[in-house]
């Protein structure tokens, strides 16, 4: 599967902020102390999130970014497109024209693999931010 750092790094951030954001904004230096990601990676991750409406920021010495929503409503399939990852068990475009490998046809395992997108897909679509700050 392909999911890189930046949609784990992404999901991870979201989840300290929703876990330690519901009283006053938190800096991305916060977060990045606490999640051992580094700062330059979380800004290009929150500008995506901000720019998808996800979180908003505040400036000034207590500015920081907050959830735009509750995280009930957030989901993580919301989170992991927000930052432009994809869900990807396929070597092969399903759009293409193309079979898979380059050729005329699909290969033997392409239905599997597509169906195993579909329920990962369908798990991030019914997993909310909510539920990994539960224990929190």
């Amino acid at each position: 599967m392909k999911l890189t750092n930046k949609g784990r790094y992404a999901v991870m951030a979201m989840a300290d902020l929703a876990s330690n954001g519901k009283k006053r904004p938190i800096s991305l230096s916060e977060i990045s102390i606490r999640q051992n990601i580094s700062l330059a990676y979380l800004e290009q991750i929150f500008f995506k999130l901000k720019n998808n409406k996800l979180v908003r920021s505040s400036r000034g010495a207590n500015g920081g970014y907050i959830l735009e929503k509750p995280a009930s409503e957030i989901k993580l399939s919301n989170i992991i497109f927000a930052v432009d990852e994809e869900v990807r068990t396929l070597n092969c475009k399903k759009s293409s024209k193309r079979g898979c490998n380059n050729k005329s046809t699909k290969c033997i395992t392409h239905n599997l693999w597509d169906a195993l997108d579909q329920h990962i897909i369908g798990f991030f679509e019914r997993v909310k931010l909510q539920d990994l700050t539960k224990n929190n």
